[in-house]
């Protein structure tokens, strides 16, 4: 089966790329880097040939309002237009968690956005919810960083390992699709304040983590269970501390 996966030189994309060949699939890596570009149109046609999925794993260059939203909007539509083209039988999309319960968040409002063009194209589709990854500690905590201190909600959250993420997305991409959405989480609920204070002390990294519920998470303000995954989700069996301990 060939595959095409768009994003496919980033941390999810690079990670699923090897998956998918290791289970024995064509698979082509698409980004900027090697031709493909889904926002001018570059490559796309070319790469799409013969294709039987994409896997859309991209993410904005840029986190502004404005900027995200028309990253998704472009790139989805150009997608589209190409993969009905080429008669592409099963579009693959990883989103976010909560994306349609924290509108005050423009990167969440970007999502729904993609989310929503995806279900109006026409194509068989899947879209994959993931919850925040483990690897996000360090951004998490650069986005609510002032002086030596991070601030942070005590909001509930499900993390997990990327290389959860791409095991579920690749079984998703070789299965029918699902024309719905699916969602995939960590195994435990931590607090987002002490996810991060957990994460930064493994890494001997010397700010410190203080919870105020005053202040928001990434334009949104989670205060009750909205990051967390719905009944069904289905949960990867990597535990915070263990990945931790991995890395070490």
């Amino acid at each position: 089966m060939k595959i095409v996966v768009i994003g496919g030189t980033g941390l999810i994309g690079s990670k699923l790329v090897d998956r998918l060949r290791t289970d024995g699939h064509d698979v082509l890596p698409a980004s900027p880097n090697t031709g493909v570009d889904s926002i001018t149109g570059e490559g796309l046609d070319e790469a799409l040939k013969g294709a039987q999925v994409v896997v859309d794993v991209s993410n904005s260059p840029s986190f502004e309002d404005s900027a995200v939203l028309e990253f998704f909007r472009t790139s989805t539509g150009n997608l589209g237009a190409a993969e009905a083209a080429a008669g592409v039988g099963h579009h693959v999309a990883l989103s976010v968690v909560g994306s349609d319960a924290l509108p005050d968040s423009g990167y969440l409002r970007a999502k729904v956005a993609q989310e929503e063009l995806i279900k109006g194209s026409g194509i068989p589709y899947s879209i994959v919810r993931a919850t925040q990854f483990f690897e996000f500690v360090k951004g998490i905590a650069a986005g609510s960083t002032e002086g030596d201190t991070v601030r942070l909600p005590s909001s509930l959250l499900q993390p997990l390992a990327s290389d959860d993420v791409v095991a579920e997305v690749a079984r998703v991409a070789v299965a029918a699709p699902l024309n719905g959405t699916t969602e995939v989480a960590g195994p435990e609920e931590l607090h987002l304040d002490e996810f991060v204070r957990t994460g930064l002390a493994a890494e001997k990294d010397p700010r410190e983590v203080v919870t105020d519920e005053s202040v928001g998470y990434f334009g949104a303000n989670p205060r009750g269970r909205e990051l967390l995954p719905g009944p069904g989700a289905r949960l990867a069996g990597t535990r915070f501390a263990d990945w931790l301990d991995s890395r070490r």
